[in-house]
C-alpha cells in the first residue's frame, strides 16, 4: 500500500522550484529543486510525474495566491475605476512582496510548457478582473481590442512600476499612482 502523500513535502517542492526557477529559469535541475526542498529526487517525481507536471502545478499555484492576493476587500459596489484600481494595487503589492514568484511568473507565463489546460484554468481564476478589463474597453481608447491586449498593457506597465518600487521604496505611492494612471489613460473612455 502505498504511503500518503504530504501536502507539507509537496509545498515544500514547489517552494525550492520558485526558487531555483528564479535563480536558473526552466532549465533547473529536479535534482537541485529536490535537494532544496529537502527530498530526494525520487519524492519529487512521487509528486509529479515529470518536470512539465511540476511546471504546470507550480503556474496554478503561483495563479492562485495571486488571485487570493487581489480579492481581499474588494470594492464590488465601486465605479469602475476604483475596481479597477484596486485590482492594481493588490498585483503591484503582490509582485514587490514576492520577486522570485514575479520572475517565475513571467517565465511560465511566456513558456510552452504550461498546457492550455493549465493556461485555461489560470485564467478562469481571473474572470472577474477579466470583466472589468472588458468593461473599460467596450468604449475607450481600445475598443475593438481584446481584453487580453489590455491585460497585456497592464502586466508591462505594472512589472515597470514594481520595478521603480523595489528601486526607490520611498516612492512606493507616488510610482503606483502614476503607473495606474497612465494604464487608466491608456484603456478608459475621456
Amino acid at each position: 500500500m502505498a504511503r500518503p502523500k504530504s501536502e507539507d513535502k509537496r509545498n515544500a517542492i514547489l517552494a525550492a522550484a520558485i526558487q531555483m526557477m528564479a535563480e536558473q529559469g526552466l532549465g533547473a535541475p529536479t535534482a537541485r529543486i529536490a535537494k532544496m526542498a529537502g527530498v530526494a529526487e525520487g519524492t519529487l517525481f512521487t509528486y509529479f510525474d515529470n518536470k512539465d507536471e511540476l511546471v504546470n502545478a507550480l503556474y496554478l499555484s503561483i495563479k492562485a495566491e495571486l488571485r487570493e492576493a487581489l480579492v481581499p476587500e474588494f470594492p464590488r459596489d465601486a465605479s469602475l475605476r476604483e475596481r479597477v484600481q484596486h485590482l492594481w494595487r493588490r498585483y503591484v503589492d503582490w509582485g514587490v512582496a514576492n520577486p522570485d514568484k514575479r520572475k517565475v511568473m513571467l517565465v511560465l507565463s511566456a513558456s510552452d510548457r504550461v498546457t492550455e489546460q493549465s493556461r485555461a484554468a489560470g485564467m478562469q481564476a481571473f474572470a472577474e478582473a477579466h470583466t472589468l478589463l472588458e468593461s473599460c474597453t467596450a468604449q475607450g481608447h481600445l475598443q475593438g481590442h481584446s481584453p487580453a491586449f489590455a491585460s497585456a498593457i497592464m502586466g508591462a506597465l505594472a512589472e515597470t512600476t514594481m520595478d521603480f518600487i523595489v528601486r526607490e521604496p520611498a516612492q512606493r505611492d507616488r510610482y503606483c499612482d502614476a503607473g495606474f494612471n497612465t494604464f487608466w489613460n491608456a484603456i478608459a473612455h475621456t
